[in-house]
């Protein structure tokens, strides 16, 4: 499957409360994400940036994405080897560094999957699959920041 692909998101920024823009202090940064023919995600900043902590962030869906791609990625690589996934979990964590100037950046992710396949025969080939995953991955392929992960492989 080799081609370009375009993906479409309206944000919508929703934090109006009378002034607009007015001051720092003088808005809510309430933003609206959709996608049409999905639900709309309710995102803000995170706290420390005057957020609301209830709402998804931009950093957040970052590492979201980072994580379920290479979840994705994995079962793929997983079908092609021959291991049968029969579960996995990511317990995935970033780092974000700010530079003193209003801006930053992350400095890593660390993918902790937790994956249980059906034999122990799958063992070492489930492990070799995060590797091959890591190379497919979309997301991880398009950040300039590592991206380390740390699997655990059970049987059951």
């Amino acid at each position: 499957m080799n081609g370009e692909h375009h993906y479409r998101l309206r944000s919508t920024w929703t934090g109006d409360r009378g002034s607009g823009t007015s001051g720092y202090r003088d808005y809510d940064r309430a933003v609206t994400l959709e996608v049409d023919g999905k639900p709309a995600i309710a995102a803000s900043a995170d706290k420390p940036f005057r957020g609301d902590p209830a709402k998804w962030n931009p950093e957040e869906l970052l590492l979201a994405a980072l994580s379920e791609c290479h979840l994705l990625s994995y079962l793929h690589a997983c079908v092609t080897t021959g291991v049968v996934v029969t579960a996995y979990e990511d317990d995935a964590s970033g780092t974000m560094q700010e530079d003193g100037n209003s801006g930053g950046a992350f400095t890593e992710v660390v993918l902790r999957p937790r994956v249980r396949v059906a034999e122990e025969s799958m063992v070492e080939a489930a492990r070799a699959a995060h590797r091959q995953a890591r190379e497919w991955c979309f997301i991880a392929n398009s950040v300039n920041f590592p991206v380390r992960h740390e699997p655990e492989i059970t049987v059951g």
